[in-house]
């Protein structure tokens, strides 16, 4: 058998293969996610009734207001932070990272007593890890459901709301276990302050 002909089949089975794999396969695969998965495929985006994004039920948002489930730290500010003005330094790791400070490191001892419990303290909300230490991404969108129900009393009292009713939304509201074995239960907290307000307007 020739070379040439050797070489042939070879370009030949190579330009096969590489449009099963880098044309036909892919598209194949968006055309499935689109199809079966819409939702996950396009970012489990959360819109509200006029179909405006409020957000990705995969990537967490900064809550801060005292009528509202607040997000856990993020070393990032959940990388809301504008680039070209960021004084503190909270981009330095990129969009997403944690701040790979070691336990003893003086800068995370000082952020986690001076800053991130003294504001929990200040709220009357019992600290939870969750509430106090940033998460592997900065980016989690999850709470424990123990950090959500610390923050009742606070909800509560801003929103003039009974705690029952907060604490039934977070049991609604509660994802549990992956296919009942894997990980923890958690919340997120976009959904869970969406449906607070919801609560709120049906008040």
């Amino acid at each position: 058998m020739s070379f040439a002909r050797e070489a042939s089949r070879a370009i030949r089975s190579t330009l096969v293969i590489w449009v099963i794999a880098a044309v036909i396969y892919p598209f194949l695969m968006i055309a499935l996610g689109q199809i079966v998965f819409p939702y996950q495929a396009n970012g489990s985006l959360i819109k509200d009734s006029r179909g405006q994004v409020l957000g990705s039920a995969l990537i967490g948002q900064p809550f801060t207001s005292d009528r509202y489930f607040n997000s856990r730290p993020s070393t990032t500010s959940y990388s809301t932070a504008d680039p070209k003005k960021d004084d503190a330094g909270v981009l330095q790791t990129g969009v997403s990272g944690a701040s790979n400070l070691a336990p003893s490191n003086s800068d995370l001892i000082k952020r986690i007593k001076n800053e991130n419990l003294k504001a929990l303290t200040s709220a009357g909300i019992q600290p939870t890890a969750d509430l106090v230490y940033t998460s592997g991404s900065s980016l989690d969108p999850h709470i424990t459901p123990a950090a959500a129900r610390a923050q009742v009393n606070r909800i509560a009292t801003a929103r003039r709301l009974q705690p029952q009713q907060l604490e039934n939304l977070i049991n609604q509201n509660t994802d549990g276990r992956f296919l009942g074995i894997f990980g923890e239960p958690g919340v997120n907290v976009l959904q869970l302050n969406l449906a607070l307000d919801r609560l709120k307007s049906a008040a």
